[in-house]
């Protein structure tokens, strides 16, 4: 068994990663093949499904978050968060071309159009892999959707800077607060983001609101692993609240 895999589960027999299938599978597996044509080398090989119709994928090797608090010291290390700014951008500018196959769907619904990327859309820490101090990618593409490249940038910088309220950070292993602003400017920096920053705050906030409103909807549904994640939501709509009260300041460029 692999650790996490909040809505799906996971084993690895040999260096394949077996999980149960979704409607969306489909779909994120010609999104990954698509990922391998182009030689993007940070995201797992999609190939097909075993005798049980559980999706099969190639195993990342290396270290991971799992289950551990505090999170590991590469997921506040400034080398690292400069890896997913890159490795985010690479993502997108790969995808804006990716064309779903007939009968799209993902986790989230929504469909492919002229101007949208696909996203992660959980390119967090915990869905991280390293190699040393190598970031070798990102597994859990369950959630991967189309988006403006915002959207998707603005997850990945509420999870890695992070903007999470302080105690939550605290909790996890972050502890400098008032750092917050300088590795924001370095993941978009890293990134190559040439929008408004200022306006980035409003993203943030949107996105945060967004995830929370879905994983409360998905528990008051009764879906188990969203129940669980009911202090995620909390915690969510805190940073909404705590990121629209930073100054303008906070996000200069």
């Amino acid at each position: 068994m692999l650790p996490g895999g909040n809505t799906t589960g996971a084993v690895r027999i040999d260096d394949v990663v077996h999980k149960r299938a979704s409607p969306w599978t489909p779909t994120v597996h010609a999104l990954l093949r698509h990922l391998e044509q182009a030689g993007f080398d940070g995201a797992p090989r999609a190939l097909g499904f075993d005798g049980e119709g559980r999706e099969m994928l190639t195993y990342l090797p290396g270290d991971v978050v799992g289950g551990r608090v505090p999170w590991p010291a590469w997921a506040f290390d400034d080398g690292t968060l400069t890896q997913v700014g890159q490795w985010l951008r690479g993502l997108h500018d790969l995808t804006a071309d990716f064309r779903p196959p007939p009968g799209e769907c993902w986790f989230a619904g929504g469909e492919m159009r002229p101007g949208l990327i696909v996203g992660h859309q959980d390119a967090a820490p915990y869905n991280a892999v390293m190699d040393g101090a190598r970031l070798a990618g990102f597994f859990d593409w369950d959630t991967a959707g189309p988006s403006t490249r915002e959207v998707d940038l603005a997850f990945t910088a509420l999870s890695w800077v992070p903007l999470y309220p302080s105690g939550a950070a605290a909790h996890l292993g972050f502890g400098n607060p008032g750092d917050r602003s300088r590795r924001l400017r370095l993941l978009l920096d890293a990134y190559g983001y040439e929008g408004d920053r200022r306006a980035f705050k409003d993203v943030l906030v949107a996105r945060a609101t967004r995830q929370a409103a879905v994983l409360r909807r998905m528990a008051d549904a009764g879906d188990p692993a969203a129940v669980a994640l009911a202090p995620v939501a909390a915690n969510l709509e805190q940073a909404a609240t705590e990121v629209r009260a930073l100054p303008d300041d906070f996000f200069r460029g």
